[in-house]
């Protein structure tokens, strides 16, 4: 039971005289309080959250019970997958619970720790921390503070390491007063070579990952998820540490490199997202994500497990996993350890990279700010967790010195929204303020769309997600200040087209269309040439060679893909020999494959090879790479004799015959 729900004379007589002269209910309202609780503790989370809303109703005269109702319910919302009712419901107890009564602290601690649950599993680690922090000081038990402080590890590896130790220093110390379980003590242990692994320390990692694994009960023919999560942590940890065969044995035990019915395969529905666009990443980008497969196909969950490039990157490919989906029938084959904890390594695409529609808002909004006389400040230097508090501090100088409403604001105001630091929900504050100042200062549609994307990108918990962002912004085409300008209108199609390219390229192609014949725009905007780009990454995905030959010829671009040629180049000389197949991944019986994509000169060799998904992590990834670099290609005549083409793909399939 979660607690006792005490309410005293003052809310048993709320109503007065009349009320004593209804019907007194069959239950007291106790009686429902503790019915409610017993049913969040279950499984019928529904049951849970009718018997809340039926007590919020009761009780909805008295300010203080109907507070803690109020939390109580967020975290069942949050159990069903309602997030954003969840936070409402979070926000709107915590503004009741008067400040004063100390004797609600756990209530209050359990509001912010759930908008911090909601915040890390829409991946708003940045948000997240600021709920954890809150919540911690309010903790009175061990377990509710170690709860706090496994999410404030957890998030602070992908936004701040650096501030994580303390927190590590208070889990050790809490897990040595009391006798925990001992998957408690291995989740932390596996956070900690999640941290050192994040700082390139990977031996210490691995040696803490181990510790995760003795806890479990060390490597045995018995695994669930918390056994195989901690034997995947400890392989990649050895094997970033060059430790290969003994990294082979913990990835062995966790069920991993096993394809039966080879039902785990790569397709069409798992790609990865384009380098560049706003997410600024980088083809030295690499991370490791963790996923889960719901019965109906959709990838229902997913978390950055590593990342070589930093948290942002990590997390931006976390959030491209989510968009990922097999059809229900492929689902059901899929074995429990796919559906629930699978892994993959990723890389960003360079096929078709997309130039960030962001960056070209913002440079709008710069040289309208400046026609305004508003001198942009010079950028801060350092990492976005560093330079964050001096972005704040500026603001609050700048407020003082010129009142809430100056346009010499906005910048800064910007500056704390993009930052990769900032939660959603300063995000959101930021901009919403910077459309307000905009507009009040009537800004061009342009330098206002730039401010007015940061909002719809961060309106609710998951407004990030394909469909959802889809629904919010669409309409916008139909509002006169935007679609009556032919940069901003094409902007916002191009922003909706990137969130359905991967999942309904027709509608997406009506978008792209539509900025593609915009005679509004030059021939050479930036908004037309970004469309044509996408126009011709959709033609070369469904074979229309020469429709995607055409629409990038239009870009005025160097049409070097290799997804644009009649006749892309084949192997002709794989050069595969037995001894391609790794020999420690033979010897434990592994199975795997790599997604690699390279360039191919003129003349048939294979060049800049890289996995841009390999399963499992870089079990396969280096002799993947290593057999395309011994390919040969068919040649393609070029007169210059420089590359033949860019951005192939081939996947490799190392398999054990039987």
């Amino acid at each position: 039971m979660r607690g006792r729900f005490l309410f005293g004379a003052a809310l048993m007589s709320a109503g007065g005289v009349a009320a004593a002269a209804q019907q007194q209910p069959e239950t007291t309202v106790q009686q429902d309080f503790d019915r409610a609780t017993q049913l969040s503790d279950g499984t019928d989370k529904v049951a849970a959250l009718a018997a809340w809303q039926a007590l919020e109703r009761r009780i909805s005269a008295n300010k203080r019970s109907h507070a803690i109702v109020l939390v109580r319910k967020s975290e069942v919302l949050f159990d069903l997958g309602h997030k954003d009712d969840a936070i409402a419901a979070a926000k709107a107890g915590l503004a009741d619970l008067p400040e004063t009564d100390h004797t609600l602290d756990n209530d209050r601690m359990r509001a912010e720790r759930n908008l911090g649950g909601v915040a890390e599993s829409s991946l708003d680690y940045a948000g997240a921390a600021v709920y954890y922090r809150r919540a911690l000081p309010l903790a009175a038990t061990p377990v509710d503070k170690l709860a706090i402080l496994r999410g404030l590890i957890q998030t602070g590896i992908f936004t701040d390491p650096a501030t994580v130790e303390p927190e590590f220093g208070q889990a050790d110390t809490l897990l040595g007063q009391i006798k925990a379980d001992r998957t408690v003590k291995a989740m932390f242990a596996r956070l900690r070579d999640q941290w050192l692994m994040a700082q390139g320390k990977y031996d210490a990692a691995a040696k803490a990952a181990k510790g995760a694994v003795e806890d479990l009960g060390g490597l045995t023919v018995l695994t669930d998820i918390n056994d195989a999560a901690a034997r995947s942590d400890t392989a990649i940890a050895l094997l970033l540490a060059g430790q290969s065969d003994e990294a082979r044995k913990y990835m062995a035990y966790t069920g991993a490199g096993q394809l039966p019915g080879n039902e785990f395969d790569p397709g069409a529905e798992m790609t990865v997202p384009p380098c560049g666009g706003d997410s600024g990443l980088r083809p030295q980008d690499a991370a490791v994500v963790q996923f889960s497969v719901g019965d109906d196909g959709r990838v229902i969950d997913s978390q950055p497990v590593y990342a070589a490039g930093g948290g942002a990157a990590a997390l931006a490919f976390a959030k491209a996993a989510r968009d990922w989906s097999w059809t229900p029938e492929q689902a059901k084959k899929l074995p429990p350890f796919f559906r629930y904890s699978a892994r993959v390594e990723l890389r960003c695409s360079t096929a078709f990279e997309r130039p960030s529609i962001g960056s070209y808002l913002d440079q709008d909004l710069g040289a309208w700010l400046i026609a305004k006389g508003v001198e942009l400040p010079p950028p801060l230097t350092g990492s976005d967790i560093a330079v964050l508090p001096h972005l704040r501090e500026r603001l609050a100088a700048q407020q003082t010195a010129q009142g809430n409403g100056a346009l010499v604001l906005v910048p800064t105001l910007m500056a704390i929204a993009e930052n990769a630091a900032s939660g959603r929900e300063e995000m959101h504050t930021m901009a919403v303020r910077a459309v307000a100042i905009l507009t009040a200062n009537g800004a061009t549609p342009v330098a206002r769309l730039a401010a007015e994307a940061l909002v719809w990108i961060s309106a609710d918990a998951e407004s990030w997600r394909a469909a959802d962002y889809v629904r919010a912004v669409q309409p916008r085409l139909e509002d006169p200040f935007y679609a009556t300008d032919p940069e901003a209108r094409s902007a916002i199609r191009l922003m909706v087209a990137d969130r359905l390219l991967d999942h309904a390229s027709d509608r997406a192609r009506i978008l792209l269309q539509q900025v593609a014949d915009d005679n509004s725009l030059a021939a050479n905007d930036p908004l037309k040439v970004g469309a044509l780009v996408r126009l011709a990454s959709i033609d070369a995905a469904d074979g229309h060679v020469d429709q995607a030959r055409a629409a990038f010829e239009k870009t005025g671009l160097s049409a070097d893909q290799c997804a644009l040629l009649d006749a892309q180049p084949h192997i002709v000389s794989s050069n595969v020999g037995s001894g391609s197949f790794p020999q420690e991944a033979r010897r434990w019986g592994f199975e795997g494959w790599t997604q690699l994509q390279f360039d191919v000169t003129a003349d048939g060799h294979p060049k800049n090879v890289r996995a841009i998904v390999s399963y499992p992590p870089f079990v396969f990834t280096a002799a993947g790479t290593n057999v395309l670099e011994r390919a040969r290609f068919s040649k393609s005549y070029r007169p210059d004799g420089d590359l033949g083409c860019g951005g192939d793909t081939q996947r490799v399939k190392f398999q054990i015959q039987s």
